[in-house]
């Protein structure tokens, strides 16, 4: 007897410890938790390094380029975490895509869009805002260009951590000016060009918003609206699947495929059309079979879209990673290109393997940090259902065609953004303008007063200011960091 109870003693000290390390093991994972991320990116980092040290062999600037490759790799991750939100988190916050999906198309589209379609060649330094030749040796260049790199980095870096969806080719810009300021002064810089590029702070958002807005109207007016709710979207889906397909057509001949041919935008546009046209008779017969059965109420239509909405996610993603990936590797390529020859002025073009840094860590910074601005473009701006997350792939799309046709330089995340900011100003108007109709119809019904009224805004006025400030105090901001860098760089290196 005596032996059962010291058992049973034994058995329950031994419970207590267990316990004890369980709880020790679920503490030590909590803690070691926020860790994976930047432990898994300073190996890739690292990797970036020992890569380029092996393709670029045993030359005399080898560790220039080495440093340089993992700056490239740094900035490749922040893309990945910041820029790659806008186009997934319509999607995610629409409740057409898990996050984990969302992460899964979004890494192979925009891999695949960096190594097929990307890399076209670099005519001018981030987009002739200093004129290389005004750079006294090919040392000075090398070195404004790392500052660039670094400074664009870390002002990603942060506005990530501030949950701040920014330009990330203003970034860039930024850092590439700053760096040339503190090189060679002011005159090295094309103040033209940075005239074009601070009117895109406005006309990329607003251009983004009003075309958003523009289709949220025409589907609430012309389907949600209607009595017969199913019957409309018959007739009106695959017109707006086409016009979406004739976009995105238009808009991955135009920026996707550079690298692959160069064609006109005439001629992106006639092929827009055509494949357009051929979608929409398509679709006909398609939603008119998917659309049986449905119940005529606003919760069948989110059926309807849940579809082209992920296409059209997976179809940002490719010409995001064919654009973007040469805000990471642009001036990477550039500093390859003048540690080799020396030649500094001339048109770069962009290594394979550079290529493979620039691809792999959009990759491994969307599955890393991605989720955060995922959710803040998602949801946390206005709320999104599959019709409104449509209008705003749609807008990026027929954004980027219109500021093409008319010579205006845009931004993709500016542009996504503020179609989501077009969207629920746009619900915000059309509520109100319901309610004071409601109110004539019905003189006695309930009035919000103005307090009430504030909180039942669509919009999050708190994202909306600091995503604007941090929009405009972009370019500055990475110039003064990127400056700043060079002069350290200079006064360490001499």
């Amino acid at each position: 007897m005596a032996d059962s109870r010291d058992d049973a003693r034994h058995l329950e000290t031994l419970d207590r410890d267990l316990a004890r390390f369980s709880n020790l093991e679920m503490a030590t994972a909590y803690v070691s938790r926020p860790m994976v991320g930047p432990g898994v990116s300073l190996i890739f980092v690292i990797l970036a390094g020992l890569a380029a040290a092996i393709f670029f062999g045993q030359a005399n600037n080898t560790l220039i380029v080495v440093a340089a490759a993992c700056l490239g790799a740094y900035m490749a991750l922040n893309i990945g975490a910041n820029d790659v939100a806008n186009n997934m988190g319509p999607a995610v916050g629409a409740n057409a895509l898990s996050m984990g999906g969302a992460i899964a198309i979004a890494v192979v589209f925009e891999s695949a869009g960096a190594l097929i379609a990307g890399g076209d060649v670099v005519s001018t330094i981030a987009k002739g805002i200093i004129a290389p030749e005004s750079m006294e040796t090919a040392q000075t260049f090398i070195w404004a260009m790392m500052a660039a790199l670094l400074s664009a980095a870390l002002w990603v870096n942060l506005a990530t951590w501030v949950g701040a969806p920014v330009s990330t080719t203003h970034s860039v810009v930024g850092g590439v000016m700053g760096a040339g300021i503190a090189s060679a002064g002011l005159a090295a810089v094309s103040w033209s060009t940075m005239s074009k590029i601070a009117a895109s702070w406005v006309i990329s958002p607003v251009l983004g918003g009003v075309i958003a807005a523009g289709f949220l109207w025409l589907i609430k007016s012309r389907i949600i609206y209607q009595d017969d709710k199913i019957a409309a979207a018959r007739k009106w889906v695959p017109l707006l699947v086409g016009i979406m397909a004739g976009a995105f057509a238009t808009y991955l001949a135009l920026k996707g495929l550079k690298r692959i041919i160069k064609i006109d935008l005439g001629t992106a546009l006639m092929i827009g059309l055509l494949i357009g046209g051929a979608v929409w008779l398509v679709m006909i017969p398609a939603i008119r079979k998917q659309s049986q059965g449905l119940e005529n109420r606003n919760k069948s239509l989110k059926i309807l879209f849940g579809i082209p909405l992920v296409v059209s996610a997976a179809l940002l993603s490719f010409a995001h990673g064919a654009n973007d990936v040469a805000n990471a590797v642009g001036p990477l390529a550039a500093i390859v290109q003048a540690a080799q020859s020396g030649n500094f002025a001339d048109a770069i073009s962009i290594p394979f393997w550079v290529m493979i840094i620039g691809a792999f860590g959009i990759s491994f910074g969307l599955f890393l940090f991605g989720p955060k601005l995922i959710r803040m473009v998602g949801s946390q701006i206005t709320k999104l259902n599959p019709m409104r997350a449509y209008c705003v792939a749609l807008s990026a799309a027929i954004t980027v065609i219109v500021a093409s046709w008319l010579g205006l330089p845009v931004s993709s995340t500016h542009i996504a953004v503020g179609g989501v900011f077009g969207v629920g100003f746009f619900r915000e108007w059309d509520a109100e303008r319901r309610l004071r109709k409601a109110r004539l119809e019905v003189p006695n019904r309930t009035v919000y007063g103005p307090e009430e009224r504030r909180r039942r805004k669509l919009v999050r006025r708190s994202h909306f200011m600091t995503i604007i400030a941090a929009w405009v105090i972009t370019v500055p901001a990475a110039a003064i960091i990127s400056g700043l860098i060079f002069f350290g760089l200079r006064a360490f290196l001499s």
